[in-house]
C-alpha cells in the first residue's frame, strides 16, 4: 500500500466516530464510506459504493443485535459502550469494503485481496495511537505547561479545563482542515446523502432522490453530535479529578473513557427522542458542527445512499424484521 493510500485510509478511520450512527434500535442508521454509504437496519446492513465506471456495487449481510444475544447490554450506560464498539467494528468492515473498491483490491469474485488485510491492521493500530497522543497526551501536556507558565491557570481545576478546551480546539481545527481536502469533502457529501435519505425514510414519504434532496444534511443521531457531547462531558469529568501528577491524570483519562462514552450515549439517545427539550438544546452545538462534516450531495451520491437503504431493508424484511419510523 502506497503512502498516499495509507494516509487516506488513516484519515477515514479517524473520522469513523464522526461519520457513524451508533444507535442500535428499530431505526435506520448509516455511515459514509469511501465513495459510498453504509446503511444499517436492526438486523442487517448494506454498504454501497459507486465505482469509477459509474456502477454501484454493494455488499449486504445479516447483522445480529448485540442486545438480543446478551440482554445485559440493554442496561443504561453499558449499552452505550457496547453499541459504540459494535458500530465501530461494523464501520471498519464497511470502510474495508469501500477501500477495496476505491483502491482496486477486489478480486474477480468481489472479495478483498488477501494482501489488503495487513495494511488495514497496521493502519488501525496507528490510528489508535494517534488518537491517544493527539486527543489525550498532547492537550494535557500543553495545559500543564501553560499552568506552570501562567499562575492564574495553575490550579488543578484550571489545568483540566484548559486541557478540555485545547482538545475541543484540536477537534474543530482537524475537521475544518480536513473539509478542505477534496477526498474528504466528497466523503462529507456522502455523509450528507446518508442523512438526507434517513430523514426521507423517517418522514414516511416515498424514498427517492427528489424527496431525499428536500431534507437537511444534519441529523440529531449523528456521530458528530455524539463526539462533541463526549468531549464536553470529558472536560467536566476531568476537571474534578483529584490528581496532580501528570501521568495519573493521563491514566485517568484513558480509564474513564468507557464511563464518559456511556453517559454521552444516553444524552444523545434522550435528546433524539425529545428534540424540543433541554437535552436537545445541549446537543445543538453538535448539529452546528455538522455544517462542516456534512455537505450537500449530488443526485448520484444520494442514489448510492438509497441503494444501500433499499438492500438493507430487503434483508430486514426477509428476516421478518419490522422497520419503525421515529
Amino acid at each position: 500500500m502506497q503512502l498516499r493510500e495509507f494516509v487516506r485510509l488513516f484519515t477515514h478511520i479517524q473520522l469513523l466516530p464522526v461519520l457513524e450512527n451508533g444507535e442500535e434500535t428499530t431505526l435506520i442508521g448509516g455511515q459514509a464510506v469511501m465513495e459510498g454509504v453504509m446503511m444499517r437496519s436492526p438486523h442487517s446492513y448494506c454498504v454501497a459504493v459507486r465505482e469509477p465506471n459509474g456502477e454501484i456495487v454493494s455488499e449486504s449481510h445479516e447483522l445480529p443485535r448485540l442486545a438480543d444475544r446478551h440482554p445485559m447490554l440493554k442496561a443504561p450506560f453499558v449499552r452505550g459502550v457496547a453499541t459504540l464498539g459494535h458500530a465501530m467494528w461494523l464501520g471498519m468492515k464497511a470502510l474495508k469494503f469501500s477501500a477495496d473498491c476505491a483502491l482496486g483490491e477486489l478480486t474477480e469474485r468481489g472479495k478483498p485481496g488477501a494482501g489488503a488485510r495487513v495494511p488495514m491492521a497496521l493502519n488501525v493500530l496507528f490510528s489508535v495511537g494517534f488518537f491517544i497522543v493527539f486527543y489525550k497526551l498532547v492537550p494535557l501536556y500543553l495545559a500543564t505547561l501553560l499552568g506552570k507558565a501562567v499562575p492564574q491557570v495553575g490550579s488543578r481545576f484550571a489545568i483540566n479545563m484548559v486541557d478540555g478546551a485545547i482538545r475541543i480546539g484540536f477537534l474543530l481545527a482537524f475537521l475544518f482542515l480536513l473539509s478542505r481536502v477534496k477526498d474528504i469533502h466528497r466523503l462529507f457529501e456522502f455523509h450528507g446523502a446518508e442523512h438526507k435519505v434517513v430523514f426521507n425514510y423517517e418522514s414516511g414519504e416515498l424514498v427517492n432522490v427528489a424527496n431525499a434532496q428536500r431534507f437537511p444534511t444534519w441529523h440529531p443521531r449523528c456521530g458528530t453530535s455524539f463526539l462533541l457531547v463526549l468531549m464536553v462531558l470529558a472536560m467536566l469529568f476531568y476537571a474534578f479529578l483529584p490528581f496532580d501528577s501528570f501521568w495519573a491524570k493521563f491514566a485517568a483519562r484513558i480509564a474513564l473513557l468507557p464511563v464518559i462514552v456511556g453517559v454521552s450515549y444516553e444524552i444523545i439517545r434522550f435528546a433524539a427522542k425529545r428534540r424540543g427539550g433541554l437535552m436537545a438544546a445541549l446537543t445543538q452545538p453538535g448539529l452546528w458542527l455538522q455544517r462542516i462534516t456534512t455537505q450537500p450531495p449530488s443526485d448520484e451520491q444520494t442514489e448510492v445512499a438509497i441503494h444501500a437503504l433499499e438492500r438493507a431493508m430487503e434483508m430486514e424484511r426477509a428476516q421478518g424484521g419490522v422497520l419503525m419510523i421515529a
